[in-house]
Order: C-alpha cells, then structure tokens, then sequence
C-alpha cells in the first residue's frame, strides 16, 4: 500500500500547500508577520512549508499574494509556475526555472498537468503588465486554485468532476474592492463549480494595523458566512472551513 496521502494545509490567505500524488505543491506565497501595513493574525507558518516542494504556483504579482521576503525563503531551483509575462521579474529575483502561463496553457509536473485559468482581477504591479490567472492541478483528483478572481464567464466549464476548489471569499480589510468574491458571490462560484469539496481561502489571515482590535469581524466571519450562503445555494457542496494552519486529508473524496 502506497504511504503517499493527499491532503491541503490552508497557511493562511492565499497561501496553500497542496499534496497530491506525491507531488507538494505551494500556492501564492505569503509567510511573514507583516505585508507593508497588513499584520498577520496568530503565528507565521512554521519553516518547513517551504521544504520539498516539486513547484510553487504564483496567481498574480499584488503583494498579498506575491510578498519578497517571502519569495527569498523558496530555494532557487523549485520551479515557479506564473502568469504569461512575469518570466523577467522572477528571473531578476534568482530563480532559475520559470514556467510561465496563460489561461488555457498546461504544464506537466511530475504525475500532475498543471493548466492556467482565467481569473477577474485587475492587473499590474511595478510596471509588470500581466494577466492574473487561476490554476486547476490535475491528477488521481482536480483541484482549483482560483487565486484572487470575481465570477467570470466559463467558470462552470472548469467544474467537471471537480474533487476541491480553493475559492477566496474575502479579503484583507474592512472591505472588499472590485475583482474579488464576497462570501455570496463565492457561493455563487461553488454552485457553478458545484465541486465535491471547497475550501475558503483569503480570508481570516491579515487586517490593517489596529483595526483588528476595533472591527474583528471581517477576519472571523467571511468562512462562516460563504458557509451558510452555500449550504442554502448548492447543497450539495461540502464546505470545509479550515482556520489558517489546518489541514484537510483528501483519502475518500
């Protein structure tokens, strides 16, 4: 019998270790205590979320889901999987395998085809003019990592058969602009998605210095309230809310 086991690790907002057939993927690294004037809640994930990993896959280049200092902790050789366009800003940054895609592009990973996706959200970062993207991994099951996104037409042709979908549902402040989901239009993307199993993200993690202590609220209730709004919309759909550092084993979905 194989001792290989799928699962996720939610690290916390965009920020997810995926574990599928082997292959140890990490999603929109963010690691530290700080983002600029963003401050983490509870502890930063512990050193090991950067060991062995086969690829790091990179939605868009805004720093709450692409921090420096958190790039300079992957080791220079694990490939890192990126928007079409971005090649050159990663390269300067020392790392030496740079794949990069566009929506609808594949590329193999060991046992797994990783495919780039469409995604609604604005684009840009230091002059980097590039497409943000989702990404749908492959294999024994399909996940979909949908990165930072609103709905957008052909989400649901991306739910065939889908065994997990990492869906964001908030955000990092008080509120929520243009080219994201609020908990009722990420339950709206589940019903279109209609996977087996989702999985909240961006949410619960980062909040503005002080605000945290005045206005807790949006860092405890987005998961529960995407939660409700899907239980009503598609019940078929199992939410899973995993607070930040928590894990979810895959075996049986």
């Amino acid at each position: 019998m194989s001792d290989v086991v799928d699962r996720i690790a939610y690290v916390g907002h965009a920020t997810v270790m995926i574990e599928l057939d082997g292959v140890r993927l990490l999603t929109d690294p963010v690691l530290g205590r700080w983002i600029g004037p963003l401050r983490r809640r509870g502890a930063p994930p512990a050193g090991e979320v950067t060991e062995r990993l086969d690829a790091v896959l990179i939605s868009h280049l805004h720093r709450d889901h692409l921090d420096a200092r958190s790039l300079r902790r992957i080791p220079a050789d694990v490939p890192l999987i990126v928007p079409a366009g971005t090649r050159a800003f990663f390269e300067r940054r020392r790392f030496r395998r740079v794949i990069e895609l566009g929506p609808g592009q594949t590329h193999p990973l060991g046992p797994l085809t990783v495919t780039a996706t469409d995604a609604d959200h604005e684009i840009g970062r230091r002059g980097v003019d590039a497409e943000p993207v989702g990404f749908l991994v492959e294999g024994s099951r399909r996940v979909y990592f949908a990165g930072d996104t609103d709905l957008f037409d052909g989400m649901a042709e991306l739910g065939r058969d889908l065994d997990l979908a990492l869906l964001p549902v908030w955000g990092w402040g008080p509120t929520l602009g243009p080219g994201h989901l609020d908990p009722a239009r990420a339950a709206r993307a589940a019903a279109l998605l209609s996977p087996r199993i989702v999985v909240p993200i961006h949410w619960g993690t980062f909040y503005p210095v002080g605000l945290a202590r005045v206005r807790p609220r949006p860092l405890a209730e987005p998961a529960r309230t995407f939660a409700g709004r899907l239980e009503a919309l598609a019940p078929q759909v199992d939410a899973r809310v995993l607070a930040p550092g928590e894990e979810l084993i895959l075996e049986g979905i």
